[in-house]
C-alpha cells in the first residue's frame, strides 16, 4: 500500500473536514459521474463511502482512501493507494477541493510520501 500524509495548517480544521465529506457524500449521490475535476484528462475516481465526523472523515474511492484528522490548527490528510496512479489521483482531488475551500485563507496541499501501515498480525 502506498501513502502520503499533508497538514494544512487552518484556523478551522473541522470546517474544512466536514466540508470536504459533504462536498464527497454529494458526488457519491449523483446519477452522473462528473467532469474532469483535476485537468489530466481523466475522471475523478469514484466515491464509494464516507465518514466523518467533527475531528475525523475517512472517503473511500475504491481504488483509495482519505482518511482526515482535525487538530486545533491542523487538518490532517493521508491518501492511500495500491498504485502510484491511483495514489496521485487520490491526492489531486482532495488537494484541489481543498485548495478551492479555503482560498480565502489561501489554504495549500503539501503531500509527502510516508510508510503505509503494516496490515499484517
Amino acid at each position: 500500500m502506498l501513502a502520503a500524509e499533508a497538514q494544512v495548517k487552518t484556523e478551522d480544521p473541522s470546517r474544512y473536514l466536514t466540508q470536504l465529506c459533504r462536498h464527497a457524500q454529494q458526488v457519491h449521490r449523483l446519477r452522473h459521474r462528473p467532469r474532469n475535476h483535476g485537468g489530466d484528462g481523466q475522471p475523478p475516481p469514484k466515491v464509494q463511502h464516507v465518514e466523518c465526523s467533527e475531528t475525523s472523515g475517512m472517503i473511500s474511492f475504491g481504488r483509495g482512501q482519505c482518511t482526515m484528522r482535525a487538530t486545533p490548527g491542523t487538518l490532517t490528510l493521508r491518501a492511500e493507494a495500491t498504485s502510484g496512479e491511483d495514489l496521485r489521483r487520490v491526492q489531486d482531488i482532495v488537494a484541489a477541493d481543498i485548495e478551492r475551500f479555503g482560498k480565502r485563507e489561501h489554504l495549500q496541499v503539501t503531500w509527502q510520501r510516508s510508510q503505509a501501515p503494516s496490515r499484517d498480525l
